[in-house]
C-alpha cells in the first residue's frame, strides 16, 4: 500500500465517521425513532429525551458523565466489566503511546543508514512510512536499546494497569453478590451425575434423602430434570397460535373501522407456510387449535414430570451459605457421582445439557477442541488467499486478464484502501455462530458459561488466522520459490520479518474498524430500518412491535474477541511501528464513549454472571502481551542485536505474573466467597417464589398444585420471575 492509499482509507473512514454521527444526531431526535435509540431507558420505564429540544451531541456529554453505578442499574455488572476492560487497554495504549512517540520517532527518523531492507514495515513501498519505524534503524545499532526500554515500558505499564483492574473487578463481584437484592441463584445449586435409583425410591425421593442427610437444616426442596423436548415442542406451537390469534383479532378490529362497520374477517389457508390448503377464517382456526393443544399440553406435562425423568436435579437450599458450601464440595468419593456446581440464574440454564454424564462431556469437550482446531486450520487457507489480494501486484499476478482494470488510479485506489480489510471483516462475520453452537455441544450448564467458552474459541481463531494467517501468509505468497530453494535458514527469517511487512494493512484495518464499525454501532441505521419496514408492513400487535425494536445484548461472545484482535495487533506493533498506537487508543477510547452510550440506552443483557467475563479477557490481554514479547525477541534476532536475549526475562515475568494473579484472583470468579453471602438479608426470601423462578416455562400452568406430583417437580402456579 502506497501512501496516497493509505491517506485515502484513513480521509474517507474518518469522512463516513463525520457522515454516520451527523445521521445519528439528526435522526436520534425524531419521535418515531426513540424505540430505536433509547430502547432500554423504555423497558425500565424511563422517558426517552424530548425530541427536537435535545441538543444533538448531549449524548457525548452523557457518557462522559456517567458513573459506574449508572451502568449497573441500567446494564449489569457484566457490563460494568466490560467497560474496566476496554478502559483498562485504553490506559495501556496511552501510557505506552506518550513515552514510545516521545522516544522511538526520533530514534527512528533519525538514522538514515538504511535505505531498503527486507523488514520494512510496508513491502517497501510506503518509505515515508518506514523512515518513523523500527525498518529504519540499521542492524547492530546502538539505537535499538530505545526499542529494548520501550519493549519493557509497555510489559511493565500491562502488569500494573492489569493488576489494578483485577483488584477493581474483584470488588465489583463481591458487591454484586453482597446486594441486598434477592438473587434466586444464590438458594440454588446444579446437581448432576445422578447415580440410578435404588429399587423402591423415586428420582426425587432419591435426591430428597441424599441431600436431607448432608444438610438437614437447611434443606429445602429438589427439582428434577425432566427431558423437554415433546412439551417444548407442544407449547411453542401453542405460544405460536396465541401470537397468530392475536394479530388476526387486531386486524379484524382494524377493519371495522377502516371498512365496512361490521368488519371483514381476517382468513388463512391451512397448508404449507399458509400458502396452500384449505381456506378458513383465521380467529375460528387459532382458536381451535389453542383448544385443541391446551389439554394436549396438559396431558404431555404430566407425562414429562412423571415419565421423563433425567439424572439431574435442582437443589434449593433456605442458606445462601449453604448453597454456596455445596457448589464447592465434593459430595461422592467417585468423582463422576453427585456433581454439584453453583446454579445459574434461572433464564441462563442450558437445560439439555444438565442430564449429559461426567464421561461424556468429557469426550465432548475432546471433540469440540478438535473440531475447533480442524476450523481453524482449514480457515487458514481462504485467510491466506485473502492476504495474498492484499496487494494489487499480487492480483495482477493471479488475474492477469484484470490488469487494464487495475492500473486505473481511482480503483488501484479504493481496492488497496478497502478490499482486504472489508473481506477480513465479512468472513470473520461467518464464525460466532458456529462456535456457540460447539461450546454448547460441550455440556457447559449456562449461557454465560458458553458464551465465554466462544469468546475463547473465537479470540484464538482471530490470532492464528487474522493476525498470523495475514502476517505470515502475505510473505509465503511473496517468497515461496526462495523458500523452496533454502527452507532451513529462510523460515526464520521469514516469520520475523513478515510481521512489520504488513503494519500498514493492519493500521487501516484499526482505523477502519473503529471509524465506519462504531459510526455503525452509534448510528443503528440496520435495525432503524428493519424496525421501520416492520411496523408499516408486518406489525400488527404490540408484542409484535416491541419484537421488532428489542435491541438485544450487547453481545460479548463477538465483541470481546474482536477487541481482543486489536489488543494483540496493536500490542505486537507498538515497538516496531509506535504510529499505531494512537489509532489503537483512539479504537478503545472512540469504543468506551459510543458504547457507553449503547450500554445507558440501548442494549439489554441477556443474563448477569457478575464479573465471569474478567479472568478470560485478563488471559488473553496477557497471551496478547506475551505474543507481543515473543515477537520482539524474534525480531532483535533478524535485527542482530546482540541483547536481544533481554527480552527472555520480560516472557519470564508475563507467565509468573499470570500464575499469582491466577492463584489470588481467580478462584474467587469460579467459587463463591462465604464472607460475601453471609450477610442478611433486609427481608426473608420466600423460598417458593425462588423455587418457581426456575420452572421451564413450557411446564408451569395454572391448574398444577403440589400435591399432584409429589414425586416428580412440585409443580405450581408459574409466577413471575424474580430476576
Amino acid at each position: 500500500m502506497d501512501f496516497s492509499s493509505f491517506l485515502t482509507s484513513l480521509v474517507t473512514s474518518f469522512l463516513i465517521f463525520v457522515v454516520l454521527m451527523l445521521l445519528f444526531a439528526w435522526l436520534s431526535r425524531k419521535e418515531g425513532n426513540s424505540v430505536v435509540y433509547y430502547p432500554n431507558r423504555i423497558l425500565k420505564g424511563l422517558d426517552p429525551p424530548a425530541s427536537g429540544t435535545r441538543n444533538p451531541f448531549a449524548w457525548i456529554q452523557e457518557a462522559l458523565s456517567s458513573t459506574e453505578q449508572d451502568v449497573i442499574s441500567m446494564s449489569g455488572f457484566d457490563t460494568a466489566v466490560y467497560f474496566v476492560f476496554l478502559s483498562t487497554v485504553f490506559g495501556i495504549l496511552v501510557l505506552s503511546g506518550v513515552v514510545l512517540l516521545a522516544l522511538l520517532l526520533p530514534v527512528a527518523a533519525t538514522d538514515n543508514s538504511v535505505k531498503v531492507t527486507a523488514a520494512t514495515t510496508s513491502n517497501g513501498t510506503f518509505n515515508e512510512f518506514d523512515k518513523l519505524s523500527i525498518g529504519n534503524v540499521k542492524e547492530k545499532s546502538p539505537r535499538l536499546w530505545a526499542f529494548m526500554i520501550a519493549t519493557y515500558w509497555v510489559s511493565f505499564v500491562t502488569y500494573y494497569l492489569l493488576w489494578k483492574a483485577y483488584t477493581h473487578v474483584s470488588k465489583l463481584r463481591a458487591d454484586a453478590l453482597m446486594s441486598p437484592q434477592l438473587k434466586p441463584e444464590q438458594y440454588a445449586v446444579i446437581v448432576r451425575d445422578i447415580p440410578p435409583v435404588p429399587e423402591g425410591l423415586t428420582r426425587k425421593e432419591q435426591v430428597d434423602s441424599y441431600f436431607k442427610a448432608i444438610y438437614p437444616d437447611t434443606f429445602y426442596r429438589s427439582m428434577v430434570v425432566t427431558d423437554n423436548k415433546v412439551v417444548n415442542k407442544i407449547w411453542e406451537e401453542l405460544e405460536g397460535y396465541k401470537k397468530k390469534l392475536a394479530r388476526a383479532e387486531v386486524i379484524y378490529a382494524q377493519s371495522k373501522t377502516t371498512g365496512k362497520p361490521g368488519g371483514v374477517r381476517p382468513t388463512n389457508k391451512t397448508g404449507f407456510l399458509g400458502l396452500f390448503g384449505k381456506k378458513v377464517d383465521s380467529i375460528e382456526y387459532y382458536n381451535g387449535k389453542i383448544n385443541e393443544l391446551i389439554p394436549k399440553l396438559e396431558s404431555e406435562q404430566k407425562v414429562t414430570l412423571r415419565e421423563k425423568q433425567q439424572a439431574a436435579a435442582l437443589v434449593f437450599f433456605t442458606s445462601r451459605v449453604t448453597a454456596a458450601s455445596a457448589a464447592q464440595s465434593l459430595h461422592a468419593q467417585i468423582v463422576n457421582d453427585w456433581t454439584v456446581v453453583d446454579a445459574p440464574e434461572p433464564r441462563q440454564i442450558l437445560w439439555a445439557n444438565l442430564p449429559i454424564k461426567f464421561f461424556q462431556r468429557q469426550v465432548r469437550q475432546y471433540v469440540v477442541y478438535a473440531i475447533v482446531a480442524l476450523t481453524i486450520v482449514f480457515y487458514m487457507i481462504p485467510i491466506a488467499l485473502i492476504s495474498a489480494f492484499t496487494t494489487l501486484e499480487q492480483l495482477k499476478k493471479l488475474l492477469p486478464f484484470l490488469k487494464p482494470v487495475l492500473n486505473i488510479d481511482a480503483i488501484k485506489t479504493v481496492l488497496e484502501a478497502y478490499l482486504p480489510q472489508i473481506a477480513l471483516i465479512i468472513f470473520l462475520a461467518l464464525l460466532p455462530k458456529l462456535l456457540l453452537f460447539l461450546s454448547k455441544a460441550e455440556g457447559i450448564p449456562s449461557l454465560s458459561h458458553a458464551v465465554r467458552a466462544s469468546s475463547g474459541k473465537y479470540f484464538y481463531f482471530t490470532v492464528l488466522n487474522v493476525f498470523i494467517g495475514v502476517t505470515v501468509g502475505g510473505t509465503l505468497f511473496n517468497t515461496f520459490k526462495t523458500i523452496q530453494k533454502n527452507p532451513p535458514d529462510y523460515i526464520i527469517t521469514l516469520l520475523a520479518n513478515s510481521l512489520p511487512g504488513n503494519a500498514t494493512f493492519f493500521l487501516t484495518f484499526v482505523a477502519l474498524k473503529f471509524f465506519v464499525g462504531y459510526g455503525l454501532e452509534l448510528t443503528r441505521i440496520v435495525p432503524l430500518i428493519i424496525y421501520h419496514v416492520k411496523r408499516k408492513y408486518l406489525c400488527k400487535t404490540e408484542a409484535e412491535l416491541k419484537a421488532a425494536w428489542f435491541p438485544g445484548e450487547l453481545g460479548y461472545a463477538t465483541r470481546a474477541p474482536g477487541d481482543l484482535l486489536i489488543v494483540t495487533i496493536v500490542l505486537c506493533y507498538s515497538v516496531i511501528a509506535p504510529l499505531i498506537l494512537p489509532f489503537g487508543a483512539a479504537y478503545f477510547g472512540l469504543g468506551w464513549l459510543i458504547l457507553r452510550n449503547q450500554a445507558l440506552k440501548v442494549y439489554v443483557p441477556a443474563y448477569e454472571s457478575y464479573g465471569r467475563m474478567w479472568p478470560h479477557l485478563f488471559v488473553r490481554i496477557l497471551a496478547a502481551l506475551i505474543l507481543y514479547q515473543v515477537t520482539m525477541l524474534g525480531y532483535f534476532g533478524v535485527k542482530k542485536f546482540y541483547y536481544a536475549p533481554f527480552v527472555i526475562p520480560l516472557i519470564i515475568l508475563s507467565f509468573i505474573f499470570g500464575f499469582v494473579c491466577s492463584k489470588k484472583f481467580y478462584r474467587f470468579f469460579h467459587d463463591t466467597a462465604l464472607e460475601v453471602v453471609c450477610r442478611e438479608l433486609k427481608e426473608v426470601p420466600n423460598m417458593e417464589l425462588v423455587f418457581r423462578s426456575f420452572i421451564p416455562q413450557s411446564l408451569g400452568s395454572e391448574k398444577f398444585d403440589d400435591d399432584q406430583f409429589e414425586d416428580a417437580l412440585s409443580q405450581v402456579s408459574r409466577t413471575t420471575s424474580l430476576v
